[in-house]
């Protein structure tokens, strides 16, 4: 294996707090009815227009409703985060005997490397992928295709990381493998469904499979 891809949200950070109440504003800020938080948690992981065309039931003002959740998130909701236990000693440890890492998030790359940064993630990693605020290679396939592209890297030989679905299946387009982790906000069934050839239900356990300490 010659280098990892890590997905942000849900798999090295827990973002439940920043996303959701974002979420929330923006659709108070539209006068819509607001749900919980816990109700919100589908939406971490997909791409943020393709959440609000489901919340607002149609296309006609996902513009504007991206626009609000941002208007928060840059400011507020990108910091109300936390990095999962024990992130940082598998990074180091896979830093030490892979090599190569990378984030590959379908967030906004401006709002993953901040949040990369303020968590003092940045050294660990090679490069932070993402989605441009126009949306460009805002679905995984994209940009996983980008990110080994501009990383010189065989998909044959590369690993992705990530909590959900469309990690799994982006990762399998580019003919990468794919881990899954059970951590985040995806289910069992949904990572084994997508295609993951194996799933994790800790950090630790994501180093111990890939070093072959465990199967």
């Amino acid at each position: 294996m010659d280098a990892i891809f890590f997905d942000l949200d849900g798999t090295l950070t827990d973002p439940k707090p920043g996303i959701t109440r974002s979420i929330q504003y923006a659709l108070q800020k539209l006068d819509q009815p607001v749900p919980s938080q816990d109700e919100l948690t589908w939406c971490i992981g997909p791409p943020l227009r393709d959440s609000f065309v489901t919340l607002l039931g149609g296309d006609s003002r996902t513009d504007l409703a991206v626009t609000l959740y941002r208007e928060r998130f840059g400011d507020v909701g990108l910091y109300e985060n936390a990095v999962y236990p024990d992130i940082e000693h598998i990074l180091g440890a896979l830093k030490q005997s892979h090599g190569r890492l990378f984030v590959a998030t379908s967030k906004a790359r401006v709002f993953a490397e901040r949040i990369i940064e303020h968590f003092g993630l940045g050294s660990y990693f090679e490069q932070v992928f993402g989605a441009e605020l126009d949306g460009t290679r805002v679905h995984k396939s994209d940009l996983l295709a980008y990110s080994l592209d501009k990383a010189a890297v065989e998909a044959s030989r590369a690993l992705m990381i990530g909590d959900r679905s469309h990690d799994i299946i982006g990762a399998k387009n580019n003919g990468m493998d794919a881990l899954g982790v059970l951590y985040g906000y995806g289910s069992r069934e949904e990572l084994i469904e997508a295609g993951a050839r194996h799933v994790c239900a800790s950090p630790r356990a994501v180093l111990d499979h890939i070093t072959g300490r465990s199967g």
